[in-house]
């Protein structure tokens, strides 16, 4: 009947869209529990005495009970308005561990009502585990902070270093020297793995620079899947490098909702705005110390991405994908070419020493590598909306304490710290890639001497400058250059002329302007001009001054126009040289890198 078909036509309508319905649910993967809603506990009814329960992981995903007492309310500990809660945590776990670096984010109820995150330890050799906890109030606000739009890009600026905020176990920083600090952030290591101890010993300074001290041997990362959901106090990471080598830095879970987390209860690094993979974490074991009891961590399945690095905390967002800067690197020079593929986080004060460190570790960790080592780079960094940056070099040790790694990967890494440091906007970086060829052997060498086939000229001459490099280990190397002296030589003049290596040629055409900043256009401009350390230079240099504005030069102007333009100092990123070179010209590649400069004099007649 009509009526039958109406209900099996009705019938098959809700059968399709339960299986659509359970299809899309099954789709979307399940990062965390259910999110409940959480009653919380104002600081105003938390009084000395409670009793409660916190929540943190010993070993293996699913967190474990401690018990919690309060033992006061330290008001303004933290900051203005920034309140503590002084806590004595207990269980035999808790007592026997005491304070644990990576426990900070330890979900505290009290009456079943959120309070706040574990955040803070008391002294160096504490006999009890006692902890200072961060409210749960002052860590919403990341939430809210989050939430409130903003009308203008966030700027990339230098900001000067700043004390540590995340350290690991055993290495104090110069920065907290000088006073007492009884109540500090517990600790949350930024592990490297992949890496080896030279490396993160050759730039542990510039770690520390940035609030950081790198940890090695405990901990991994990986994209395993991890089927168990995050809750309140489960560990979870945040990645700075991830690939064939990683960093990363593993807290607690304080709070969940259905598309963000709130954890550690201080700051990572307090950098504002962030944009760092979020995982998932195991815990391999819990190591008790008197100085510093450590969680050694493996970092597994991607969930989403940390957004707010703040006083009080981290938050994270489930799902998103961070924006990380793709690098693959290759090692030729051995038996088979060696290729390494790993991202790195994008932030201008992080970004370039991260980059030099995993540069330097890749090819410091190869059988490739030896003492007199140099390496041929070539490679290019794209930058979405502007040309492409090239990079071609060559790198060798001038006096043998420098290793020639680390000097490739410095040249990179300060590359990338020039993309960074402009004021005008943020560059979107979408990828590094590099190749290098190894010789095992010192191919360097210096200039010994210069000088011209004639001991003067007339405007419109052709002359030769004769130039002699006395390599590492090695017969004498001789090259001519020809030179042109320029038609607007005045006779009975004097004619300078440069014979110099390229680092020394960049120093003098834009050292000056290095210390302005330029826009993102004009700083790659300048960096695609840069010079080679294989060739020699030969500048012809006139006595009038030339200006150069932004990357652009201006040669050779007359005074009347440089009275002029130099009222335009302040207002303009201009660099006023006391003479110009009219001529540059160079020597073929050489198969070293060389160094040196001399300036010859030729008389114009």
């Amino acid at each position: 009947s009509r009526r039958d078909k109406m209900r099996r036509t009705a019938l098959t309508v809700v059968v399709v869209y339960s299986v659509v319905l359970s299809f899309l649910t099954f789709a979307q993967p399940s990062y965390a529990q259910t999110a409940k809603p959480v009653q919380t506990i104002p600081v105003s009814q938390i009084h000395e005495g409670m009793r409660g329960v916190a929540y943190t992981v010993f070993q293996g995903t699913k967190p474990e009970p401690m018990e919690v007492e309060v033992l006061g309310i330290l008001k303004n500990a933290n900051g203005p308005k920034g309140d503590v809660i002084l806590v004595r945590l207990g269980g035999a776990k808790a007592e026997y561990t005491g304070v644990v670096a990576g426990m900070s984010g330890s979900p505290v109820y009290f009456n079943g009502k959120l309070a706040g995150a574990v955040a803070f330890r008391i002294g160096e050799f504490s006999k009890e585990p006692i902890a200072g906890v961060t409210p749960i109030s002052e860590m919403l606000e990341i939430s809210a902070l989050d939430s409130t739009p903003t009308s203008v890009p966030v700027q990339v600026r230098s900001v000067p270093s700043f004390a540590a905020k995340t350290s690991g176990p055993g290495l104090p920083t110069t920065a907290t020297q000088g006073f007492a600090n009884y109540l500090k952030p517990i600790e949350t290591p930024l592990v490297f793995s992949g890496f080896t101890e030279d490396s993160v010993q050759k730039f542990a300074p510039q770690f520390a620079s940035q609030g950081i001290v790198p940890v090695m041997g405990v901990g991994s990362a990986s994209d395993v899947k991890q089927p168990d959901p995050l809750e309140p106090g489960s560990a979870v990471s945040a990645v700075l490098v991830r690939g064939d080598m990683n960093i990363a830095a593993t807290c607690t879970v304080t709070y969940i909702d259905a598309e963000h987390l709130l954890a550690c209860g201080h700051p990572l690094l307090q950098f504002g705005m962030i944009d760092l993979p979020m995982t998932k974490a195991e815990v391999l074991a819990t190591l008790p110390s008197p100085l510093n009891a450590f969680k050694i961590v493996n970092a597994t399945e991607t969930v989403g991405a940390f957004v707010q690095d703040r006083h009080t905390g981290i938050l994270g967002e489930f799902g998103k994908k961070p924006e990380m800067i793709p690098v693959t690197l290759t090692i030729h020079g051995g038996t088979t070419p060696k290729v390494f593929h790993y991202e790195v986080l994008n932030n201008a004060r992080l970004s370039p020493v991260a980059i030099s460190t995993t540069v330097y570790n890749a090819l410091h960790g190869v059988n490739e590598y030896g003492d007199e080592t140099t390496y041929a780079m070539k490679g290019d960094i794209s930058v979405e909306g502007f040309p492409v940056v090239k990079l071609q070099d060559m790198f060798s040790s001038a006096d043998g304490m420098q290793p020639a790694a680390m000097l490739a990967a410095g040249s990179v890494g300060e590359r990338f710290g020039r993309i960074y440091d402009n004021p005008y906007s943020t560059p979107d970086i979408k990828g590094l890639q590099l190749d290098f060829e190894v010789t095992n052997e010192r191919r360097w060498a210096r200039l010994e001497s210069a000088r011209t086939d004639l001991s003067e000229a007339r405007p419109g001459d052709e002359i030769t400058v004769e130039i002699l490099l006395r390599p590492y280990r090695g017969e004498a190397v001789v090259e001519h250059v020809p030179v042109r002296i320029p038609l607007s030589a005045s006779k009975g003049s004097t004619l300078h002329i440069l014979v110099s290596d390229g680092e020394m040629l960049d120093r003098l055409s834009h050292g000056p302007s290095s210390a302005q900043k330029l826009d993102l256009a004009s700083t790659i401009g300048v960096l695609n001009k840069q010079h080679v350390n294989n060739r020699m230079y030969v500048s012809v240099l006139d006595e009038d001054p030339e200006a150069m504005v932004a990357d652009k030069v201006m040669p050779a102007l007359p005074l009347s126009v440089m009275n002029v333009m130099d009222g335009m100092r302040g207002t303009q990123d201009m660099t006023v040289l006391g003479e110009s070179s009219v001529s540059e010209t160079a020597t073929s590649p050489l198969d070293f890198v060389v160094s040196g400069a001399q300036l010859l004099s030729i008389p114009i007649k």
